[in-house]
């Protein structure tokens, strides 16, 4: 049975190497391995193992044309953001999108975030 993209949500571990990729565009195992490696002590096998997973679910593509292969995420960093961001409002704020606003928001958001956030709602009220 074909799995529906949309539905499969990345662990912890996938999203680092996701963010790897949207960064970078796409790359071998060896570069992405030591773009996480620098941070994280992470072996090669592992980050191939990850990568190969996140094939199978479809969160990458993988270009097999050349020996060494070249992996790029399937979906925007917007894409996957914005699911994982309706999945969190449904299951943890009841669907609410003011409740989880009203969560996020408190006294250690800056001054810059706060004007920004101002200017989007005022962009959304036009």
């Amino acid at each position: 049975m074909a799995r529906d993209k949309s539905a499969v949500k990345p662990t912890e571990a996938e999203l680092t190497l996701l963010n790897v990729l949207w960064q970078m565009g796409p790359a071998t195992v060896r570069q992405i391995h030591e773009i996480v490696s620098a941070t994280q002590k992470t072996g090669y096998t592992t980050v191939l193992k990850i990568l190969q997973i996140m094939h199978e679910k479809s969160l990458v593509i993988r270009d097999e044309t050349n020996r060494a292969h070249v992996y790029a995420a399937a979906n925007s960093e917007m894409h996957t953001q914005s699911s994982l961001i309706k999945d969190l409002i449904s299951k943890a704020f009841g669907g609410s999108t003011s409740k989880l606003v009203m969560r996020a928001i408190d006294e250690s958001t800056s001054a810059e975030e706060i004007n920004d956030i101002r200017q989007l709602l005022n962009s959304l009220e036009k």
